[in-house]
């Protein structure tokens, strides 16, 4: 029977210690083999005790916890620690990895415990392809879209995607909604979505992409349906179900 056995890597030593006590009472029967201040030190301590875990703090010096991902690969089941939320729990919940949010507490862990216990006897899953799409949706907001060229007509417009209300997909290209009107961006909604901040960008269906400042609210019917209604705006934008969990209660 494999043992449960983890490295803790985070390169605040209170908050490690945090994770480390909310573990112990979350999951008495959890062993901590080893603690790391970076990722370097992290995947170091991987290779030498063998854990069935890693928590790995996703912001680390030295090398960050994606990065320590990719060279764990199978030696070990990688949990990330993050403090960030909503747009990166859809990345989490979609690939055969678990995380945990900042501050650790014993209350919010009992989810993540029940699923570790549950992958503790199985393979490492690959995770190249979640990490990639994680440390693109976690890359500083500096780098991310700031302007658009916009079609109206035959008119250009400079758009700031803070202005910007909700994108919608027309064709090969995407239609812009700000308070002033629509215009169109020779962009597919595909190609917008990975420039846009996610933290700020939220993909709600296939087809739109909402501003989550822009939301006023969103209900939901008794068939489980949820529509965005929007701030000083008449039109209610769809939330299809692959996208439903962003609106989950808490």
């Amino acid at each position: 029977m494999t043992r449960a056995t983890a490295v803790i890597a985070d390169d605040e030593p209170l908050l490690r210690e945090s994770l480390r006590s909310a573990l112990a009472e979350a999951w008495p029967g959890l062993e901590i083999v080893a603690e790391a201040s970076n990722g370097a030190e992290a995947v170091h301590a991987v290779r030498e005790h063998r854990p069935a875990f890693a928590f790995l703090d996703i912001e680390m010096p030295a090398m960050n916890g994606l990065e320590a991902a990719r060279e764990i690969r199978d030696l070990a089941h990688v949990v990330f620690v993050t403090a960030y939320d909503r747009y990166a729990v859809e990345a989490f919940d979609r690939g055969a990895v678990d995380y945990v949010l900042k501050p650790a507490a014993v209350d919010r862990l009992a989810d993540t415990v029940k699923r570790l216990k549950e992958r503790l006897a199985s393979p490492v899953p690959h995770l190249d392809s979640l990490v990639d799409e994680l440390a693109r949706r976690m890359a500083p907001s500096g780098e991310r879209l700031q302007w658009l060229q916009a079609t109206l007509g035959n008119t250009l417009r400079l758009v700031n995607v803070d202005d910007v209300l909700y994108f919608q997909s027309d064709t090969k290209y995407t239609r812009v909604t700000t308070r002033e009107g629509e215009a169109l961006v020779k962009k597919t909604l595909k190609e917008l979505c990975a420039e846009l901040d996610p933290r700020r960008f939220w993909q709600v269906h296939r087809g739109t992409i909402v501003n989550v400042a822009a939301i006023a609210s969103v209900s939901t019917d008794e068939l489980g349906k949820r529509e965005i209604t929007l701030k000083d705006r008449p039109e209610r934008l769809e939330v299809s179900r692959t996208f439903s969990h962003l609106f989950k209660a808490s």
